[in-house]
């Protein structure tokens, strides 16, 4: 990765969930919400487009929960740390996002125990808000990179405007990609 890359976009994989490895030509960071109806709809072109482009390219998850019109998101968020905590980040991460329309407390709980969480610690966590801090970290970053909408992708530390669909994503990586 270039060296003039904002340090707030370098992946920390103490407290990034990154799929990938770190020699990859190209990091990919994500700014999402699980309630967000646009992450939703992006999810799995990302996925598709991660299995398309293989080990060369690193994404990262990061929170933005939009509070403000999504009430559930930020509980969410913190119910996927605690997934990730467990090492089940990812499968949770789909989860929420195939049932977006499902993420109450009790949907929630739900959803941990479809992956095989650990109920008495997961559990244990979202009730004292272990994760709280966490998410609120990353909203932070967010703000300081005036992250305004989700989903907000970075590409090698330069943002990707995707308002006008997720090819232009594609094609960012491409070029990126060739570039060498």
């Amino acid at each position: 990765m270039n060296a003039t890359v904002n340090p707030l976009l370098v992946p920390d994989p103490a407290t990034d969930h990154i799929l990938g490895p770190a020699d990859a030509r190209v990091t990919l960071i994500e700014y999402g919400d699980f309630e967000c109806p646009s992450c939703a709809q992006a999810a799995p072109a990302v996925k598709i487009m991660r299995d398309h482009f293989g080990r060369q390219v690193r994404f990262v998850f990061r929170h933005f929960p939009l509070r403000e019109v999504h009430p559930h998101a930020e509980l969410a968020a913190e119910a996927a740390e605690a997934a990730g905590a467990q090492g089940k980040f990812w499968p949770f991460h789909d989860l929420l996002f195939a049932h977006q329309h499902r993420l109450g407390e009790a949907h929630l709980r739900d959803h941990a125990q479809q992956v095989g969480l650990d109920m008495a610690r997961y559990e244990n966590e979202m009730r004292d808000h272990v994760y709280l801090q966490r998410v609120q970290e990353q909203m932070q970053v967010a703000d300081q990179l005036r992250v305004r909408a989700t989903p907000s992708f970075y590409l090698n530390g330069a943002f990707v405007d995707v308002s006008f669909g997720l090819a232009h994503l594609q094609q960012a990586i491409e070029q990126a990609l060739a570039k060498g």
